[in-house]
């Protein structure tokens, strides 16, 4: 065990730079993952058939194909017709493009989730078609749509793991590295822990935006109430 600690040490610097390219994919890719989600999101829901087929096309088109094919197009099949991208840009936008797309889905179907009492309540209101959307609609299908986000989000990080093929060093291929001097168990188990470790904060930082967006709604405790780590305070049931 002394001599594989030994080893990892020394390749310590090596784990850290790939470590950093896995977050910088990450953090890049669920960005534009997001921003495509919510514009192709609000696309599929158009009353105008042209607006609502080309969402679809693009969701359908993304994720129907493999990642690692698109990868591949990006990185080898765009520079032939002059197109050149760096290898970090082109894995950003593949995951972006790829998780994206089944992002769009799940914003679709959390507004679509939203009671109809809700929007006929923002006609009431007499606001415009965007003011209903993100002044009351869309809060509410944020806070729904946040746990399936967190998937998305994982699923991501996990989709890191294949940009070698694009000749970039990230943290799987950093740790495949270390195999060569320490073992197959060993090298995989600390590749396997620092996957967890950095999906763990993720999705903590995300159930704490969930309960930022709920508590805005009057649902649930504040964001400091839960960092307390007091019991939650019960509802009063009517006698």
């Amino acid at each position: 065990m002394g001599d594989k600690l030994s080893a990892l040490q020394g390749a310590l610097p090596m784990i850290l730079d790939g470590f950093k390219i896995t977050v910088l994919l990450t953090i890049g890719g669920a960005a534009l993952a997001i921003v495509l989600a919510i514009v192709l999101g609000l696309m599929a829901r158009s009353k105008k058939l042209a607006i609502r087929g080309f969402a679809r096309v693009v969701i359908e088109f993304f994720r129907g194909t493999s990642l690692v094919v698109q990868l591949f197009f990006l990185f080898f099949v765009l520079p032939q017709v002059g197109v050149e991208l760096p290898a970090v840009l082109v894995g950003i936008a593949g995951l972006g493009l790829n998780y994206g797309a089944y992002g769009a889905e799940v914003v679709r179907g959390s507004i679509n989730s939203v009671p109809q009492g809700q929007w006929e309540a923002t006609k009431a209101l007499s606001l415009g078609r965007w003011g209903r959307m993100f002044r009351i609609i869309f809060p509410q299908a944020w806070a729904l749509m946040i746990p399936s986000l967190t998937n998305l989000l994982i699923q991501l990080l996990k989709g890191t793991a294949i940009v070698s093929f694009i000749t970039l060093t990230d943290l799987t291929y950093a740790t495949d590295k270390l195999r060569h001097s320490t073992g197959t168990i060993f090298a995989y188990t600390v590749s396997l822990l620092l996957y967890f470790v950095f999906a763990y904060v993720l999705t903590l930082i995300m159930n704490a935006l969930e309960v930022r967006a709920k508590h805005r709604l009057g649902q649930g405790e504040s964001l400091r109430q839960a960092l307390s780590f007091r019991r939650p305070r019960q509802p009063e049931v009517a006698s």
